[in-house]
């Protein structure tokens, strides 16, 4: 079985458009009282197929956003998209929370809610079904469907792949 290098994407070379999907206030008990602090979730995309998620923590609210739109543009990845929706069925789990994602025909639109509706907008994707099983944590759900995305494979090549067709041998 090979292995492959996974490539890093450059998010300098691409549009991204920033999402921000939620802002919870932290309470730290201490000592001397309770210390405050914010957790921001933000999703990045380009609209072609390249989207990323991340989180970002501090004591000031614009301070986790910056922090979790620079995690989100670490963690591009590249969904492979049919069309204007996704090539099959895919189910993603992440923690307790488990996404599945199903094509749907043109023009039904983004048949999602929450975290899971922001990361499909930003990869590009605009016809498709869901459905959030489990866990309703904004956190695990998107990352679920993130997760979902980029188990997505080509389904030509991977077609060629298990036939054995070499990419400039297509006769044998």
């Amino acid at each position: 079985m090979e292995m492959t290098v996974k490539e890093r994407i450059n998010p300098e070379e691409l549009d991204l458009q920033e999402k921000l999907i939620t802002v919870r206030r932290v309470t730290k008990v201490v000592k001397g009282g309770r210390r405050m602090s914010f957790s921001a979730l933000v999703v990045v995309g380009d609209g072609a197929g390249y989207v990323g998620v991340g989180l970002g923590k501090a004591g000031e609210v614009p301070e986790a956003i910056r922090k979790a739109g620079y995690h989100a543009r670490r963690t591009l990845i590249h969904a492979v998209l049919s069309g204007s929706t996704i090539p099959y069925q895919v189910l993603a789990k992440e923690g307790a929370a488990k996404v599945l994602l199903k094509p749907a025909a043109a023009g039904t639109g983004v048949i999602a809610a929450g975290g899971i509706r922001a990361v499909l907008e930003a990869a590009g994707v605009r016809d498709v079904l869901t459905k959030s099983l489990g866990s309703a944590n904004p956190i695990n759900v998107t990352r679920a469907a993130l997760r979902g995305l980029s188990e997505l494979k080509d389904p030509a090549t991977e077609l060629a792949r298990r036939k054995g067709v070499a990419k400039g041998n297509p006769g044998e």
